[in-house]
Order: C-alpha cells, then sequence, then structure tokens
C-alpha cells in the first residue's frame, strides 16, 4: 500500500512538471518574442501590416550588456539609454553594463578608503557619491574633447565637399571621399552613414543619425542644407561653401572669447577647489585640529553653510564667464 501510495505522489509529480513545460512551451512558440518576429515578418512579406505593424530595423542594434538578463533589463530603462548615446557621442566602445561596473567599482574602492578616516556620515555618502561619478564625468569629458575635434573639422569637411560636387562627383561618392580623406573622428562619422546608405537607409533618415551622434549645431545646418537643396534645388557647393566660412568666423569668434575669458576661468577653478584642497591638507597633517568642524554642532552649521556659499559662488561664476555664440 505505501509502495503505491509513493508511487502515485511521483508519477503524480512528474504528471505536474510536463503540464508546466508543456504550457510554457506552447506560449512561447505561440506568443513569445522570437514568434512575433516571424509573425511580422511574414506579415511584411505578404503586404498585409496590421495596426500595430512595426518597421523592422536593418541597422545594427547596439548592446547593452553581454548577459541576456542585464541586456532586457538595460533596455527598459531611460537612463541606460542616456549613458549609451552619451557614450556613443563620446566615441567610446564601452557598453552601459561595462560602464555601471567601473562606475560600481570606483565606488566600493572609495567606501572602502572612506571607512579608514574619521569623518562624518553624511560626509562619507558624498564622497563615495563624487567618486561614483568620475568615470561619468570622464566619459563627459572625452565627449566634449571630440565634439570639439569634430567642430574643427567641420569647415574643412564643408569646403572638401563643396569641391568634390563641383568636380562632378554625386553625393553619395562625396560621402566615401570624406570618409576614406577626412581625419578622425569626423570621417568615422561619415563612413556610418555612407554604410547605412548602402544598407538601403534613405539618406535624409542617415544624415538625420549622424546629427544625433553629433549634437552639434553647426552640422545641423550642414545637414538641413543639403536636404532642402535635394528638395528644392539649387548650387549645394555653393551653400556649402558659405556655411564653411559662416562657420570658421565664429570658431574664430569662440577662440577669441576663450582666450578673453582664460583669467576668469582659472580664477573660477582655484576658488572653487581651494577649500577642498585645504580640508584635505589638514586632515592628513592634523585630522584632530579639523574633527571640530563635524563634532560640535556649530562646526556642523558653518560645513553646511561653507558649502552652500561654495555652490553659490561656482554657479555665479561660471554664469559670469560662459558666453554663448
Amino acid at each position: 500500500m505505501d509502495i503505491l501510495f509513493y508511487g502515485f505522489i511521483v508519477f503524480l509529480f512528474a504528471a505536474i512538471i510536463l503540464g508546466i513545460e508543456g504550457v510554457y512551451l506552447w506560449w512561447v512558440n505561440t506568443h513569445g518574442a522570437s514568434a512575433q518576429r516571424i509573425a511580422r515578418r511574414l506579415q511584411l512579406m505578404s503586404g498585409h501590416q496590421g495596426k500595430n505593424a512595426e518597421r523592422i530595423s536593418i541597422l545594427k542594434l547596439r548592446r547593452f550588456g553581454r548577459h541576456e538578463l542585464t541586456e532586457r533589463l538595460l533596455q527598459r530603462a531611460r537612463f541606460a539609454h542616456r549613458i549609451d548615446r552619451l557614450l556613443v557621442q563620446a566615441g567610446m566602445g564601452w557598453s552601459v553594463e561595462h560602464f555601471l561596473v567601473c562606475s560600481g567599482a570606483v565606488a566600493a574602492v572609495a567606501g572602502y578608503l572612506v571607512l579608514q578616516w574619521p569623518m562624518p556620515v553624511l560626509v562619507r555618502v558624498a564622497l563615495v557619491l563624487l567618486c561614483a561619478f568620475v568615470p561619468l564625468l570622464l566619459v563627459r569629458r572625452a565627449r566634449l574633447r571630440r565634439l570639439a575635434r569634430i567642430e574643427e573639422q567641420l569647415p574643412d569637411a564643408a569646403d572638401f565637399i563643396a569641391r568634390a560636387l563641383r568636380a562632378g562627383h554625386s553625393f553619395s561618392n562625396v560621402l566615401q571621399i570624406v570618409g576614406n580623406e577626412l581625419p578622425e573622428p569626423l570621417s568615422g562619422e561619415f563612413r556610418i552613414a555612407r554604410e547605412e546608405i548602402n544598407y538601403g537607409v534613405p539618406l535624409g533618415e542617415a544624415l538625420h543619425n549622424m546629427a544625433s551622434r553629433i549634437p552639434l549645431t553647426d552640422l545641423r545646418y550642414l545637414v538641413i542644407a543639403i536636404l532642402i537643396q535635394r528638395e528644392t534645388g539649387g548650387n549645394l557647393a555653393e551653400i556649402l561653401g558659405n556655411i564653411g566660412h559662416i562657420i570658421r568666423g565664429r570658431l574664430r569668434l569662440a577662440a577669441q572669447v576663450r582666450v578673453l575669458s582664460a583669467e576668469g576661468r582659472m580664477s573660477a577653478w582655484i576658488l572653487g577647489l581651494l577649500p577642498f584642497a585645504v580640508g584635505a591638507m589638514l586632515v592628513l597633517v592634523n585630522p584632530t585640529y579639523i574633527m571640530v568642524l563635524w563634532t560640535d554642532p556649530v562646526g556642523v552649521k558653518l560645513l553646511w553653510t561653507a558649502l552652500v556659499m561654495i555652490i553659490v559662488g561656482v554657479i555665479w561664476l561660471k554664469r559670469m564667464i560662459r558666453i554663448r555664440i
């Protein structure tokens, strides 16, 4: 009797497991991602698109992570798309997962080092968060440098395209010539646009993609001029020559403004970093002397007041020396 009972339990357990697996396989084969993708392709091939028909992209999509679970989670997060856009604009080959791992590692090392020094909890948390943002600051710095190099190359690119068009080359061939002849990083962006056009992407969409990868106003003017000329006609070579002349004049004026505001920018850096440098030096030289600032209530109030004044001063100096052209 006991053997029959235990055998019944085992077979009942196996039947339940097989039933769950059968339901799962049926759901995946009928409603899964691969099944829906195949159904959409069949609809497109048959010429009957439903109300929710999507456009299938022929471009290679950037992966946010090496593992499928991480990829799905990051694809759903908005901040991951912003980080990926920032990495693309910086010209870095990192993935979002790699960037987040580096930020976490830097924060962990900073947390371990901060625990070795007698500091208040708020100061420790602020230092750890500040160190966690170091990779982001480095990526933003690389992005600014890359965009600055591209901006310097834009007048030469406009003149090069204008000369190639006057020589009788088609615009598609001009993109290929520019991608091969101009230096990096601008040539790489033109090569990407040329490859997208070869894969069947419309010219306007390929140029808009390049403008989204390079968020520069001058490049947008260049793209808009090309698209308008293709719709309305006109001398594109002359238009690009004028745009190159305007960009050169603006860059010349921006360089003069940077020279005149160099003293103010240096003063802002010194005044902004001097309190933190003096505080760090006192912590290393005589910790007991400066510990009064976060052990005594009056010292804590002074710290918060000084921090607010420093932030206000830095923002004020930044607004004074930032001149838009």
